[in-house]
């Protein structure tokens, strides 16, 4: 039996990198694969990972062009793509990056048909619903980061004023990864006391905190062209989860199907993730005006399905 595990990240700029820097601090693999379209340009991303490994838990980092080193990956990150830039927003790099996704993920289906696909790039509902058609994998294999970093921002600037960590703080922004998400406050709560009864909870605040974290990436970029640490420790987050089976409730895009009456759309709602990627979609109890805004969401997306 296959008892080592094995990550693939495919994409090496900024937000891979940083990712399999993460990844290999948590210490859940044994394998790391590097891949990128010239193998000669990360030569030097492998050995600098490589001489950092004293420090941390023995693992074997590979630099590969071809596909063929993906082989019994249990995770493949794809983050490859053309980076968001100032004065973008996520759906503009449609075009350019579904095509590159589109002549990829078949490659890593070959290669790799047992892993499970975790779509980083953006406009990442729209690719994670282009690689799940494009894959035909059974339906939870593929799925993208969706709204998790979104939401942990939001719980982040949520804890400045509620005076909580935020990892007691269960709020989720749903929605899509970009303009159309939205704070599912109907539902969100800390300790199992609903948030708009705790002390410090004003709905202005709320919505204050939702805007700051809709608006950090913009923020970020302008200020120093990328963003990449937060999203790093993102992806080797959900990767543990993956490797571990934690069997953690996250938000993350998945194709709907008839969720609150949708269908044909990838977006982040809560799920139990495990090691077969998307294990259970779970139906929030939305609003009827949280249901609206995931209508509008679905219905922004469409137009470029």
């Amino acid at each position: 039996m296959k008892n080592k595990t094995k990550v693939s990240i495919i994409g090496c700029g900024k937000v891979g990198m940083t990712a399999a820097y993460s990844i290999l601090h948590k210490g859940d693999v044994d394998e790391l694969v590097l891949f990128g379209r010239h193998k000669e340009a990360l030569i030097g991303e492998e050995l600098d990972l490589e001489h950092g490994l004293s420090f941390l838990s023995t693992a074997k980092v590979i630099a590969a062009d071809e596909y063929e080193a993906l082989a019994e990956s249990d995770v493949v990150v794809y983050t490859a793509g053309a980076a968001q830039k100032p004065g973008e927003t996520r759906l503009d790099l449609t075009r350019k990056n579904v095509a590159i996704l589109e002549s990829a993920i078949p490659e890593v289906v070959k290669h790799a048909p047992d892993a499970v696909i975790l779509i980083v790039a953006n406009p990442v509902d729209i690719l994670t619903y282009k690689a799940y058609v494009a894959a035909g994998l059974p339906k939870g294999r593929i799925f993208g980061s969706g709204t998790t970093l979104d939401t942990a921002r939001f719980r982040f600037h949520l804890s400045e004023f509620m005076n909580v960590h935020p990892r007691s703080i269960h709020a989720y922004v749903l929605g899509e990864h970009g303009d159309h998400s939205f704070p599912s406050l109907s539902n969100a709560n800390i300790g199992g006391q609903n948030l708009k009864e705790f002390p410090n909870f004003t709905e202005e605040r709320a919505l204050k905190a939702y805007q700051k974290a809709r608006n950090a990436a913009y923020k970020i970029i302008e200020s120093k062209g990328a963003t990449y640490y937060a999203i790093g420790a993102d992806i080797s987050s959900i990767v543990s989860t993956i490797l571990k089976d934690k069997r953690s409730v996250l938000a993350v895009s998945i194709p709907l199907h008839n969720y609150y009456g949708l269908n044909g759309v990838a977006l982040s709602v809560p799920c139990i993730v495990g090691k077969n990627g998307v294990e259970q979609v779970l139906k929030a109890n939305l609003s009827s005006h949280e249901q609206k805004l995931l209508e509008r969401a679905a219905d922004a997306l469409k137009k470029y399905l």
